[in-house]
């Protein structure tokens, strides 16, 4: 059996956009709603879903503090004047095809032909943006058959346009009957280019396969037509994964074709072509089985003994078991047939004196020995408790002792189990060779005895297990608890911490009592780290984390040991107009303003100092509320220097927030510089 995917199954632009959109948006932190499914395939819209976007019908459902994504669909031109009436924070993501035959539409005053499946909301949307009469085909019938009504004025100008993924052969038959009939039409190609170039594709493809697999949501108006469009030349199933794959698919199929339609991402598209790699796998090695049970059974009608038999290890070698089966032929078991498992010893397996319920593989008279096997007998009792277990969807144990092409192998009672790697791990792109040699739990999602199919998925266990985490996180969870987790993954603007039922996110403005770059300067992937619960949303699932909150605050610090007056060597870390920011200690600076650095008059900073330098100074004024530290580098001897005489010229606020906002170095960590100037100074520096 050879498997084909066509080359352009999947996102069209318009979905990928849209889809893009949102997932960035979720990144950012944004609460979001989506005005109808943002696209028409459930797994998508569940994983959003579970990441806390809404799927409502109105904008008037819309929450407060949400974002409402508009789908590539489009709406109406009133739904548009009513959530910008409403004051509604939104984003358009109507795929530009379509807002081009929004613009095509709009305004004319003469009546609109729209083809297309009037309940779409694609056509809904169209239809919204026209202002005259409008008229919606679904097929060449229904206009033939309109046209014979005479309802409609054929000698009056008339605008044709077609829903995006409007069939392209059916778009020929109604195109032909509108020239015949009409004699003033405007007719407009709006049919995607992606669309026609897939269906046509898609046509192509199921010319020359036995089977067509047409993936996408049930729901979707350009995957429903690829089925019609398919069905002319062969079998054509509609699936939306790997698991709608039925498991009664006609035997000895030469060529599969896998088409998909805009709304299925590829992944899922990978999943199905897996899966038929692995029935083909499966049906190959059952006929190797089926070929070799049939041999079996045919040398067994010729033997005098039963089929099975009960026998006492005598002796383990590397090779072979020695077993004594209660008669004259010595009764040996090959190391290849005690156990599925390669990577197990005979001496692994049994030990001399257990007794075994074998399967009489071959008598030799001559030799006067017979072969036996152990793990044919184990895998017809593992075929029942399997089935058992199926029916009943209790979990099993296995170890993993081979890795296959799309997944795991796991042997349960010398039954081969396929796992597939998409159902290994709740996270995409799992190493398998980690997995390999461990003993895993999981459940078996189908069992076709005939056919020797069986399939376990470890995700249905491990979601099992994480729902009931998740469970006790949030019923015990509080602001202020004090946990340990494992950081799994950096973004600009924070870090995701597993917690090991959820995982939490640190902003960056969390990790440190100092400015940080990126979450990569303060943490490393994998490291486990003390974390404090600073924010809770049940609602939307989300956990806010702080990393510095277990570090000592720098604050807290320099009030225990330092005050006014004292003497203290610090480093000058930024120059300005009117002074110089040095550090005290890591996180804290302070401002030598520029009357203070030197007791003649210097016309700025830089003439006296340079960043780096390490100079004496003396503090002169702390303002602990406000995090405000004074300098100067003047009068260090003084021991009696007021306060008031140790401050800076009052200096304008606005002009200096300019020019703090001019000169500041942005590589230097000014964002907690706290010095005794103006707030709103303080707040200029922090933006900057």
């Amino acid at each position: 059996m050879k498997i084909i995917v066509a080359k352009n199954a999947g996102f069209c632009f318009g979905v990928n956009r849209a889809v893009e959109t949102v997932y960035n948006l979720l990144n950012e932190n944004h609460k979001i709603c989506t005005l109808g499914p943002i696209i028409h395939n459930p797994q998508i819209v569940e994983d959003l879903s579970d990441k806390g976007v809404k799927v409502i019908d109105t904008p008037e459902e819309t929450p407060e503090n949400y974002t409402l994504i508009i789908r590539s669909h489009g709406v109406s031109k009133s739904v548009i004047d009513k959530i910008k009436n409403l004051k509604i924070n939104y984003v358009d993501v109507t795929c530009p095809f379509v807002k081009k035959i929004h613009s095509l539409v709009y305004n004319k005053n003469c009546p609109v032909f729209i083809f297309g499946d009037k309940n779409h909301a694609e056509v809904i949307g169209i239809a919204g943006h026209c202002t005259n009469k409008i008229y919606i085909f679904n097929n060449s019938s229904e206009l033939a058959e309109t046209i014979k009504k005479g309802i409609i004025p054929m000698d009056e100008k008339i605008i044709v346009v077609q829903q995006t993924t409007f069939n392209v052969e059916e778009w020929k038959k109604c195109s032909a009957i509108l020239k015949k009939h009409c004699t003033n039409c405007e007719i407009f190609d709006t049919i995607c280019n992606t669309t026609q170039i897939r269906q046509q594709e898609a046509a192509n493809l199921a010319k020359k396969s036995d089977l067509m697999l047409i993936v996408g949501g049930k729901k979707s108006s350009n995957t429903l037509k690829l089925k019609t469009v398919c069905d002319k030349f062969c079998n054509t199933i509609l699936i939306e994964s790997a698991k709608d794959i039925p498991n009664n698919l006609p035997k000895n199929l030469e060529n599969v074709g896998i088409t998909a339609g805009a709304s299925t991402p590829t992944y899922i598209i990978l999943e199905v072509k897996q899966k038929m790699e692995e029935i083909l796998k499966n049906e190959q090695e059952n006929s190797r089985e089926e070929n070799f049970e049939e041999m079996l059974e045919e040398s067994l009608k010729n033997m005098d003994t039963s089929r099975y038999v009960k026998g006492t290890v005598v002796s383990v070698s590397p090779s072979e078991v020695c077993v004594d089966i209660g008669r004259k032929h010595a009764g040996f078991i090959p190391a290849s047939e005690l156990s599925n498992d390669p990577n197990l010893k005979p001496e692994d397996i049994v030990k001399v004196g257990d007794v075994l319920d074998l399967l009489i593989l071959k008598t030799n008279d001559q030799d006067g020995t017979i072969m036996l096997s152990k793990k044919k007998v184990d895998s017809v009792k593992g075929f029942d408790e399997i089935s058992k277990a199926y029916e009943e969807k209790t979990i099993l144990s296995g170890k993993i002792v081979d890795i296959v092409n799309g997944g795991v192998i796991s042997l349960y009672k010398g039954i081969r189990v396929f796992i597939p790697s998409s159902l290994t791990s709740l996270r995409k792109n799992e190493n398998l060779e980690n997995l390999k040699g461990q003993t895993v739990n999981f459940r078996i999602i189908e069992s076709d005895k005939s056919r020797r199919r069986i399939i376990g998925s470890i995700k249905s266990v491990l979601l099992d297990e994480k729902k009931k985490k998740e469970e006790e996180f949030w019923s015990t969870a509080n602001v202020g608890d004090k946990l340990e987790g494992e950081v799994v993954s950096f973004k600009p603007y924070g870090a995701f911490v597993n917690l090991g039922a959820v995982d939490g996110m640190i902003h960056i403005s969390e990790l440190s009592w100092t400015k940080v770059k990126h979450p990569s300067d303060v943490l490393t992937l994998g490291e486990k780290i003390p974390v404090v619960i600073i924010d809770l949303d049940k609602e939307n699932n989300r956990v806010a984390l702080s990393f510095k909150q277990g570090q000592e605050n720098p604050w807290d610090t320099f009030e225990k040991n330092y005050s006014v007056g004292d003497l203290i060597d610090v480093t000058i870390v930024n120059l300005t107009d009117f002074g110089a920011f040095a550090k005290i200690i890591p996180g804290i600076d302070g401002l030598i303003h520029i009357s203070q650095i030197s007791d003649k008059r210097i016309k700025h900073p830089k003439d006296v100092l340079s960043i780096g330098d390490i100079v004496k100074a003396k503090i002169t004024d702390v303002d602990l509320e406000n995090r405000r530290i004074g300098l100067s580098m003047i009068n260090l001897d003084d021991d009696n220097l007021s306060l008031e005489s140790s401050q800076p010229e009052p200096i304008d606020s606005d002009d200096n927030a300019e020019k703090v906002s001019e000169n500041s170095d942005t590589d230097n960590s000014l964002e907690n510089v706290e010095v005794a100037t103006e707030a709103s100074e303080i707040s200029d520096l922090d933006e900057n």
